[in-house]
């Protein structure tokens, strides 16, 4: 078997109802190098806003090439720290046609990734797309890793219904059903950082399988780093 297989099995295994894999993203080399340094994170996670915003872009203009270049940078240092931790890339919407997002998860797998985050926002027109159409996006990008040696790799299939005009829970609630329903696919809850919402031991309660940050920690970080930049100034 592929050794990078073996990785994908064991990111795979971490899903657990009720005792979910909890995902610290990162967002360049250092950060990294810290959560794969830790034996408590057993698996690392980009996040796209954060490697957006440290390029200076927003991030539905972020490019696919700059996001594999921040992948590369990241998939390098957690190998120098742990060789066998598994990696998991925020792939955004996967873009372009079906055809390029074949080309670009095969590349997820050349730099050593073992699972995605694939969004059914598209970000060209700002619109969800067909339900059929994310469904098909998801077979493709588990097609394509199979293709590049990789069948266990994992998929994170994210619905952006919330963020369209007059969105409900229901709405959300109703894709999430779809989606375990026609890829067995399990619950993953993006935590907020901040009073007033779910902690950790909420969404655990609540049966999920996977729990992530997303850009959280960045925010935390530049808000801890303007703090310290206010007082080395003072007030002068």
């Amino acid at each position: 078997m592929n050794p990078q297989n073996k990785i994908a099995q064991r990111l795979r295994a971490l899903h657990q109802p009720g005792n979910p894999l909890i995902l610290t993203n990162t967002y360049d080399a250092p950060t990294a190098t810290i959560i794969a340094s830790l034996p408590t994170a057993h698996a690392v996670a980009t996040a796209s806003f954060a490697i957006a915003s440290t390029l200076g872009v927003d991030d539905s203009s972020l490019t696919s090439s700059q996001n594999l270049s921040a992948l590369n940078s990241i998939a390098s240092a957690v190998r120098a720290v742990n060789p066998s931790k598994p990696v998991t890339v925020d792939l955004q919407d996967g873009y372009g046609t079906l055809v390029e997002l074949t080309a670009t998860v095969k590349e997820v797998v050349e730099l050593g990734a073992v699972g995605c985050n694939l969004e059914d926002l598209n970000n060209a027109t700002g619109q969800l797309r067909p339900l059929d159409d994310a469904v098909a996006r998801v077979k493709t990008v588990v097609e394509a890793a199979t293709e590049a040696g990789v069948p266990d790799f994992v998929v994170n299939a994210r619905t952006d219904v919330l963020y369209q005009d007059g969105a409900t829970i229901d709405d959300a609630s109703d894709e999430i059903r779809v989606l375990v329903r026609e890829l067995g696919g399990m619950v993953n809850v993006k935590m907020n950082l901040r009073d007033g919402f779910l902690g950790v031991e909420e969404i655990r309660d609540l049966g999920v399988a996977r729990v992530s940050v997303g850009p959280e920690l960045w925010k935390a970080a530049m808000m801890a780093f303007k703090k310290n930049a206010e007082m080395l100034l003072g007030p002068f």
